[in-house]
């Protein structure tokens, strides 16, 4: 997402009297702003620091709606239009199923060695981002390490079968 694709949608809600939109879209390009002024890139805004701008606010907004009071209604639904917003902006993250399928494909040689270290530092930055990134990954070569274990161990049980003569 860039940052002009925001000024826009924030331009067309403004002529479309939509408050909510506007509000949410104008918070969004001002913590941009305010990240890139950090991080010394103000004149120049890349596509991957507003995406990564944008979880966080969206990250931020599911806290809100989590720690809102049962008894304010008013605000979940206010913090939920929010959410709604901003989640239209999000990138797409990869769920379980395709970092497995990543992580078998491109990794099947580190996941043989179970250096998930390795693994994680391998890993782009594509497939989730931060904290939900690392407890994505993590659990997921844990699943596939867990897998290859008790397939080892099946094998090593059939062969010991075998040899003893058991069935």
């Amino acid at each position: 997402m860039e940052l002009e694709a925001l000024r826009k949608d924030m331009v067309a809600a403004m002529k479309a009297k939509d408050k909510v939109t506007k509000d949410a879209v104008s918070s969004l390009i001002s913590a941009v702003k305010k990240v890139a002024i950090d991080e010394g890139c103000r004149d120049d805004i890349s596509g991957e620091l507003v995406d990564r701008v944008i979880l966080k606010e969206l990250k931020s907004v599911k806290e809100q709606i989590d720690t809102c009071p049962e008894s304010r209604q008013d605000l979940k639904d206010e913090y939920q239009a929010r959410y709604d917003v901003i989640a239209k902006y999000a990138p797409k993250l990869m769920d379980a199923s395709e970092i497995k399928a990543y992580l078998t494909e491109k990794h099947a040689d580190l996941i043989a060695s179970g250096n998930k270290g390795q693994i994680m530092k391998d890993t782009p930055a594509g497939i989730d981002d931060g904290p939900a990134r690392a407890l994505g990954v993590v659990a997921t070569i844990e699943l596939i390490l867990c897998y290859q274990v008790v397939l080892l161990l099946k094998k090593h049980r059939y062969t010991r079968l075998l040899l003893l003569g058991e069935k």
